[in-house]
């Protein structure tokens, strides 16, 4: 039987780049090991898909020998965390002391304009550039995906509220353009990355949606996909920022959400790419086919809107 591919992170929610790789990888027939967190019904739901699934934590050196030992192909991805350079490292110690032929590194676009003497403010920008650097120097085999804002952050999760209240989109976005991309195509370029790795050894992918564009103009497209008006109104980022952390997320995902909030407003997320078309032969997602798919999140309920 051939060597699985370990996919990290596997255990995310229905929609998150982990588990979507690992239901791309099982269509296409390929082998893949899930790593999970915990063993629960995410974990059981990969094994009714046909995944091998093994518990593991990407801090615990231990775990991950298991988890890494027999795959010579990897995908590795973790949440915005302030044990994200450690985590990372410890996952190429043991990826390089097993061998792996192939370390597929999940990063983000913002790295492309960071270099020893220019960085950002957010905390988790450092790290991921660090942890890039850190791949690197190991000599691993390495490919490094960096996609730009997903349409799942901030396009759903930080606007599905005002839109269904007030149908504004409410963002700290200033006029700045942006080009955010689905994790649906950011999981098929990682599908066809891991499916035949060789190829692609030591290069860097950066993954757009089609078009980057204002708030204004995506509001319009916002209108078109729920077929009611929808318009932007931009709003500080310090009481944005602070509505974040009342709401209890971790400081550290806070200030680099803040941070992302800044640059869009300095126009540092207008920047476009092929590479989504060229890696799948598909190009990706727009938004307005992004938000009439989820139209049911951004429409008040009946019950909401008495």
């Amino acid at each position: 039987m051939a060597n699985p591919i370990l996919v990290t992170g596997a255990a995310g929610r229905i929609g998150a780049v982990g588990r979507t790789v690992t239901e791309l990888l099982l269509k296409q027939g390929k082998a893949v090991r899930a790593m999970v967190r915990n063993e629960d019904e995410r974990a059981q739901a990969l094994r009714d898909m046909g995944a091998e699934v093994v518990v593991g934590n990407l801090l615990d050196l231990d775990s991950m020998h298991r988890v890494i030992a027999g795959c010579e192909t990897m995908y590795f991805g973790m949440s915005v965390s302030d044990t994200y350079l450690a985590a990372t490292v410890n996952a190429a110690a043991v990826a390089k002391h097993h061998g792996v032929k192939a370390f597929m590194n999940m990063s983000q676009m913002t790295l492309a304009q960071m270099s020893i003497t220019e960085t950002t403010v957010s905390p988790q920008h450092k790290l991921h550039w660090l942890a890039e650097q850190a791949l690197n120097w190991s000599g691993l085999p390495v490919v490094h995906v960096r996609p730009t804002v997903l349409l799942e952050g901030f396009f759903l999760i930080f606007t599905a509220d005002s839109v269904r209240q007030s149908n504004q989109i409410k963002l700290p976005f200033g006029e700045g353009k942006t080009s955010p991309v689905a994790v649906e195509d950011v999981a098929r370029v990682l599908a066809a990355l891991l499916a035949n790795p060789q190829p692609h050894i030591g290069k860097i992918y950066h993954l757009t949606g089609p078009q980057s564009e204002n708030m204004h103009f995506y509001a319009q497209e916002y209108s078109k996909a729920l077929g009611r008006t929808i318009t932007f109104q931009d709003i500080p980022v310090e009481p944005w920022r602070d509505g974040l952390l009342e709401r209890g997320l971790p400081v550290h995902l806070v200030n680099h959400l803040a941070t992302m909030a800044d640059l869009h407003r300095a126009g540092r997320y207008d920047r476009m790419s092929e590479d989504v078309r060229t890696l799948t032969g598909q190009g990706p997602l727009h938004v307005q086919d992004f938000v009439r798919k989820n139209a049911a999140t951004f429409t008040a309920s009946v019950k909401e809107a008495i």
